[in-house]
């Protein structure tokens, strides 16, 4: 197809805006699907983890036939910690898709990603979405979206983009808000009319890889935008790597997308977005190329990982009960698998064989890997995540985040106090009629268990965005949870009767009938310490008393954690025991009396854990 028949698009949306539903939509209205195709709802969102918690966090491509021409559709992910996707994205489109809810308006989460489109210089088309609620008020939402832009610096071509108004649910989007709300014709036709062709420039074949998929059958899969001439199955090209490193391969396989299938095809030309195999060692941000004196294109650097947190094999008393894959090999291997299409992943070796160091961009983004582990059949013992510290000019430095938060007025007060418990400095408070945008700087520490805390604080109406800044001087020392843990003394079955008086200690973790273990921590203590306890011990019974008794015990349901709001919880003495079925708070050294001596050893060296 000629590149002026292609159009390549990102779409940018906060979370729940209906940004999936759009583009189921607009695959079902183009005739990407046949009519009697069944279809899951958020075909965009291919990963089970996805679809249940609705953000995106890979980003993926669909390509829609329409009227003669491609709209390549590329889902964007709206979490921070997935910001490697998005910066690739940015190199593969020519224009941008803002979805904005009718009701909300532009939220925290789509604010830095809008930023990094707008500084690519990217055209944009507004869609207010959401429209048939009673509710909604797209007027205000479509003047908050202009001051967006403003905020963010955008040019006068980006601040005058189309708007257009539209229920994705329904199917309709209209350039008026009374409009036929008949179907998507509109927005086609804005796309096709707003976002250019990809520039083609005269020269020989020449991409660069923006992202990375396997294939079990060729192996690694270079995906981006081909920039200039034409390959073909066959051809040999240059792979020029970021590090200077060049290498002489043959393309075995050529593969372009159409909907949401990849079809292996004989030529890709300039303009289109294509994936390539071929090649053992190439990386996102290498470039390809035909010409042995090509120079290798730019690539934006993404925002470095900053967290670290340990994975473990599983050595408790209850391993190997739950999971099938419980091996340090099996373990290295599916880390080190996922290194290869994620970039901002990095795992390293320690001294132990079964111990491994995990580097990411945030603790959401391991905890989706978590995620996606367990219900792969993986067990394995994790740490809290650590921040990532660097020695500048002899001085310990750490990395710094900008932070914006949306709340409801109500617990403005109650969120800018755990701000600064947590060494956070507020920069700008802005006030508008959907609550109000607290806008601060903060060190990496004091943002793990931040966002869980938030839903709590603000009763699950608070959102949050977060962007790299830099890396600054050692902020001070810094305590983000005031409770100490209720510690199982022994194995065996969680009793009633036990957790009946427990209860009364603190908050329990676990429920009748669970099985415990030595060292496991089954509930909270509202004080600082660890109490030993025994959640296994039965009421006694003798002539006077039957088990019929027991009946009255009336117990609080325990506390359910994620994966993420666990990994952030535990302290720095503790480890989240993460199988497929269960997940299981412990303490890093099981026996009580060795933990005694380790605290005395670690207090006698001044460096007893806060």
């Amino acid at each position: 197809m000629k590149a002026e028949h292609i159009r390549n698009i990102a779409i940018i949306a906060h979370v729940d805006h209906g940004k999936t539903t759009l583009v189921d939509e607009l695959l079902q209205q183009s005739g990407t699907f046949r009519d009697n195709q069944i279809v899951a709802e958020r075909v965009m969102d291919s990963m089970d983890l996805e679809r249940e918690k609705g953000i995106t966090i890979k980003a993926k491509n669909a390509a829609i036939k329409w009227n003669g021409y491609t709209i390549n559709i590329v889902d964007t992910p709206g979490h921070a910690d997935f910001g490697a996707e998005v910066e690739r994205v940015m190199k593969m489109v020519d224009g941008v898709l803002l979805l904005t809810d009718a009701v909300s308006g532009p939220q925290a989460q789509t604010r830095w990603v809008l930023r990094k489109a707008l500084g690519h210089g990217l055209k944009t088309i507004c869609v207010v979405n959401k429209i048939d609620r009673d509710t909604a008020r797209p007027q205000w939402v479509h003047d908050k979206v202009l001051e967006l832009f403003l905020e963010l610096g955008a040019d006068d071509d980006q601040f005058n983009a189309p708007f257009l108004y539209g229920s994705a649910k329904l199917g309709f989007a209209d350039h008026k808000l009374d409009g036929p709300r008949k179907d998507m014709t509109d927005l086609f036709e804005t796309i096709i009319e707003r976002v250019p062709p990809p520039v083609i420039e005269e020269a020989s074949f020449r991409m660069l890889v923006s992202n990375i998929d396997w294939d079990d059958y060729v192996g690694r899969m270079a995906i981006g935008r081909i920039l200039s001439g034409d390959v073909q199955q066959g051809d040999m090209v240059n792979v020029m790597g970021r590090n200077g490193n060049r290498q002489k391969v043959k393309i075995i396989k050529l593969k372009q997308f159409s909907g949401l299938q990849t079809n292996d095809v004989i030529k890709a030309t300039a303009g289109d977005i294509a994936g390539l195999a071929g090649f053992d060692e190439g990386d996102i941000g290498d470039t390809l190329a035909k010409a042995d004196d090509a120079e290798p294109l730019p690539f934006v650097e993404i925002d470095p990982a900053t967290v670290q947190m340990e994975f473990s094999v599983n050595d408790g008393p209850l391993a190997g009960l739950d999971g099938k894959k419980v091996t340090s090999r099996e373990i290295r291997a599916r880390l080190e698998r996922e290194t290869k299409s994620n970039i901002s992943i990095r795992v390293h070796d320690t001294s132990e064989s079964t111990r491994f160091l995990v580097d990411a961009r945030g603790s959401m983004q391991i905890a989706v890997l978590l995620e996606t582990m367990r219900r792969e059949g993986f067990e394995v013992l994790v740490s809290r995540p650590t921040v990532l510290y660097r020695e500048i000019d002899g001085r310990r430095n750490e990395p710094f985040e900008q932070i914006w938060v949306e709340v409801p007025e109500a617990h403005l007060g109650t969120v800018m106090e755990t701000l600064s418990k947590r060494l956070g400095k507020i920069s700008n408070i802005e006030h508008h009629t959907a609550g109000v945008t607290v806008t601060a700087e903060i060190p990496t520490r004091g943002l793990i268990g931040f966002e869980s805390d938030l839903v709590t604080l603000t009763s699950g109406n608070g959102v949050m965005s977060h962007s790299f800044l830099e890396y600054r001087p050692y902020s001070g020392d810094l305590v983000t949870r005031q409770t100490g843990t209720l510690v199982s003394m022994g194995k065996g079955t969680a009793m009633a009767y036990a957790l009946d008086v427990l209860q009364a200690r603190g908050r329990l973790f676990v429920a009748p009938g669970d099985e415990v273990y030595g060292g496991q921590v089954i509930g909270e203590n509202p004080r600082r310490d660890d109490l030993p306890v025994n959640p296994t011990k039965a009421k006694h019974l003798d002539n006077m008393r039957s088990s019929g008794a027991d009946k009255a015990i009336l117990l609080t349901p325990p506390i359910l954690f994620s994966i993420e709001r666990a990994i952030e919880y535990i302290d720095n003495d503790e480890l989240v025991e993460v199988t497929p079925n269960q997940l299981r708070f412990r303490k890093r050294i099981l026996d009580a009396n060795d933990r005694r001596k380790a605290t005395k050893r670690a207090k006698a060296v001044g460096l007893a854990q806060v």
